[in-house]
């Protein structure tokens, strides 16, 4: 009976010592809930800036294709009024043939029709200066 006394008193102290060395104190428990918390407040905020830097660069690549592109249009919308232009000139000069063959024109048409020519020709040749600067833009 000695011995079984002896070896339940042997079994309880065991217990208790080992249930006192793993129970943790409520400030230990709180510092390391803290540690934890600021450990995932710190992950939370990496993830934002990475995904802020992210979005930031997707904007970037929009905004320099949302240039590509108008330039391309700039630069079709110069062309096309370069050869409106053109058009125009040729259709005053057929004019102006047929009309001084026939000799169905008055002088006052034809100095009309000659200052429209030149004017014609001067914004071709700023337009094509337009577009020589767009091209090298590009």
């Amino acid at each position: 009976m000695k011995q079984v006394m002896f070896t339940l008193l042997l079994i309880i102290a065991v217990q208790v010592s080992s249930a006192q060395t793993v129970v943790k104190s409520d400030f230990e428990i709180e510092q390391e809930a803290t540690a934890e918390r600021k450990a995932v407040i710190k992950k939370v905020e990496k993830e934002k800036k990475e995904a802020a830097k992210k979005e930031k660069e997707l904007k970037k690549e929009a905004k320099k294709e949302k240039q590509a592109a108008k330039l391309k249009k700039n630069i079709s919308s110069k062309e096309k009024t370069i050869a409106k232009n053109k058009r125009k000139v040729k259709s005053i000069d057929v004019k102006l043939e047929k009309g001084k063959s026939k000799g169905s024109l008055p002088p006052n048409e034809i100095e009309k029709m000659n200052t429209k020519k030149e004017k014609l020709n001067l914004r071709i040749v700023e337009d094509k200066e337009k577009l020589e600067k767009l091209k090298k833009s590009k």
